[in-house]
């Protein structure tokens, strides 16, 4: 079981053979390997039925109860997860600074932080026991709409934009990334078969061409690949024919800036992941991604985020709440 996962990149590239070939579904995979073992093999012909079934259910109830206790470990871990993310919020909510507004709701451009006895600075003399302590925290400017060109570093004028797929569209190749997985579309003419084509993959090198020609796309990978489990196909294309690689990272969770080096680079700060991709979430992992794009959106547009708006509201409750409390008393440090 230690090494189940070393031909996924071979059976990878035969699903999607036998997808193109027979259409989607499990039914034509397993169909597949069941006709091989019948044609190639004696497990049909060497067995008698009921010993025939009973391995065929051996493997399937192993591979269920390996699935079951996966499900749960990550049920577990899950759960530890939100117990964690949930003490530290309320951790947080009992010392965050808080906004303050005048009486009539306008943003002053003050963060304040109640402060108790035992926060006080160290030599510090104590203030009066009616008196409340602040911090202050002068609110930035507000970032002016449309300047984010100009906000733009140096370094990073020369790069491209990332297309919808988190890649970028070359003028012989387009590809686009997940956190772990590279997909390249390499074009090339109409009636080509997959005898004509050079298609090395390597741990850190890739070459994709013609037999006889100069290679389409060839050099070192921007980072190490796993072999095993990188593919490729040949597909029919709108204009020709598609050479179809797929590249699976070793170092996951990075966003590659090019395929290989040397080629346009994109800018991987500009890189957004799909929305259509959160219904694939738990609800909490969602909600936690849902808040972070929110997050982006007001700091680009100068806002403030949804834990700056909460510590506005809460502050705005205690200012109504305690209309007898002078703030022109309040030290601020």
């Amino acid at each position: 079981m230690a090494n189940e996962e070393q031909f996924d990149g071979v059976l990878l590239g035969l699903a999607q053979q036998i997808t193109q070939a027979q259409g989607p579904g499990i039914d034509p995979l397993l169909n597949t390997f069941l006709g091989f073992l019948r044609r190639k093999t004696d497990f049909f012909t060497g067995a008698n039925p009921e010993q025939v079934e009973a391995a065929m259910l051996k493997s399937v109830r192993l591979q269920l109860s390996i699935a079951e206790k996966e499900k749960a470990e990550k049920e577990k871990a899950r759960k530890k997860q939100a117990e964690k993310k949930a003490a530290e919020s309320a951790k947080k909510k009992e010392s965050a600074p808080v906004k303050a507004k005048t009486a009539d709701g306008r943003d002053t451009g003050v963060e304040i932080e109640i402060l108790n006895d035992e926060d006080q600075v160290e030599n510090e003399p104590k203030a009066n026991s009616n008196t409340k302590e602040v911090k202050q925290k002068q609110k930035p400017a507000k970032k002016e709409e449309g300047n984010d060109e100009d906000d733009e570093d140096e370094e990073d004028k020369d790069l491209l934009k990332p297309n919808a797929g988190n890649g970028g569209d070359m003028d012989n190749y387009t590809w686009t990334q997940t956190l772990n997985e590279v997909s390249v579309q390499v074009s090339v003419p109409a009636g080509i078969k997959a005898r004509d084509l050079v298609v090395d993959i390597a741990k850190s090198k890739l070459k994709v061409g013609l037999k006889n020609q100069t290679p389409i796309l060839a050099g070192d990978l921007h980072a190490n690949v796993k072999v095993d489990e990188c593919t490729w196909t040949l597909e029919d294309a709108p204009d020709g024919r598609c050479v179809g690689i797929y590249l699976h990272k070793s170092q996951g969770t990075t966003w590659w800036p090019c395929v290989v080096k040397g080629e346009p680079e994109i800018n991987t700060k500009k890189v957004e992941p799909e929305n259509s991709k959160l219904s694939d979430l738990d609800g909490e992992t969602r909600q936690t991604v849902e808040k972070m794009m929110y997050d982006q959106r007001q700091k680009a547009m100068g806002l403030p985020t949804a834990d700056e708006e909460q510590k506005q509201n809460v502050l705005k409750k205690f200012m109504e709440q305690h209309p007898e409390m002078d703030f022109s008393q309040a030290k601020f440090t």
